[in-house]
């Protein structure tokens, strides 16, 4: 992205998109009842309470009726629904994982099969979005957690503390490639987490190649643990290699998201927050709600000058249903380089 005279100033940027991550799979409800919907009526309810708060991207997980995370398919056709119905104009992201929590106390916290995660193409109705890791990964979520972020939490148990120090994002070109095709078919947008630089320059290859067709939609995932470190560097360094043309939502782990948030709002990105990311308020003396974490990020940004985006101006900002037909309008239209003639664009080019 190119940051020119004027790229601060909030009348030459687009209005502010906030996603909201409520529903936390990696907590029991226990770990924070007042803010853990459980009931479908309950999660349903909260993703209206995100919404009318200021949220207009929901990140959704489910859960069953025991407080688990859901790894069935009905259930998330179910939630859809329910949101679709309450909130329609809010721009519905199910998280791609369906649910990295582990089924029983202590077991591995891990991802499901590739064949059951590209039956997250068929979810009826289907969503606006799907996250898309790209690459396989470590993903140690608690590497950059402070002992007192976890403290009394279903986290600091030891089986479950190391279930999700040693998670693994499993993702290999046989996965992602064969998953956005699907998504794609249909239309549904692949929304990519980039975990680093080469996750992103993966993502270019699969548009030059032209596996994906569509708006380049990304999260800067900065959480640590094999994914990048939440600091100006890294951000910097990201952002110097993305096109302009790309919607770019910073996202990063406890009392780190609202710093990393200021600065993403600061420069004409887009936010993240939730339960799902952070527990805590900055000084750490209470837990901090989702809905609290929207009220406080819409506070700040009115601070800052910038309007935060309505459903409908989110929607067009993320260019939800929005597909090319040929790589060169992919190239254009996200503001990248055209190809160049004769040159190799990815080893898997020949072979797809």
């Amino acid at each position: 992205m190119n940051f020119l005279d004027g790229s601060l100033f909030t009348e030459n940027q687009d209005k502010l998109v906030i996603t909201a991550a409520p529903y936390g799979p990696e907590w029991v409800p226990s770990d924070f009842p007042e803010d853990i919907p459980v009931t479908m009526e309950a999660q349903v309810q909260k993703a209206v309470d995100c919404y009318n708060a200021g949220a207009t991207v929901l990140h959704l997980h489910v859960r069953e009726l025991d407080g688990r995370g859901s790894k069935q398919l009905s259930k998330f056709n179910e939630l859809i629904a329910g949101v679709r119905k309450a909130v329609p104009d809010m721009i519905i992201q199910v998280g791609g994982s369906i649910s990295f929590a582990p089924p029983t106390d202590g077991a591995a916290a891990k991802w499901l099969s590739d064949d059951t995660r590209h039956m997250l193409a068929e979810l009826d109705p289907k969503p606006d979005q799907v996250t898309v890791t790209v690459n396989t990964s470590q993903m140690n979520v608690i590497e950059q957690m402070d002992a007192a972020d976890i403290a009394g939490t279903s986290l600091a148990e030891p089986d479950n503390f190391r279930a999700y120090s040693e998670m693994i994002v499993p993702s290999t070109p046989s996965f992602f490639e064969e998953h956005v095709r699907r998504l794609s078919a249909a239309g549904i947008q692949s929304a990519f987490q980039c975990y680093n630089i080469n996750s992103y320059e993966t993502v270019e290859r699969l548009i030059r190649r032209g596996v994906y067709k569509g708006p380049l939609v990304m999260n800067w995932v900065a959480i640590g643990g094999g994914m990048d470190a939440p600091n100006v560097y890294n951000l910097a360094n990201f952002l110097r290699a993305i096109p302009d043309g790309a919607m770019l939502t910073v996202e990063s782990s406890m009392r780190n998201v609202l710093p990393i948030n200021m600065m993403g709002m600061a420069m004409g990105l887009h936010v993240r927050c939730g339960i799902e990311d952070n527990l805590w308020n900055q000084s750490r003396t209470e837990k901090m709600s989702t809905v609290k974490q929207i009220e406080q990020l819409v506070r700040i940004a009115r601070e800052f000058g910038r309007e935060v985006a309505s459903g409908k101006e989110a929607r067009e900002i993320c260019k939800i249903g929005v597909f090319y037909d040929t790589v060169e309008e992919t190239l254009a239209a996200n503001g990248f380089a055209p190809n160049a003639k004769g040159r190799q664009q990815g080893y898997l080019r020949k072979a797809a």
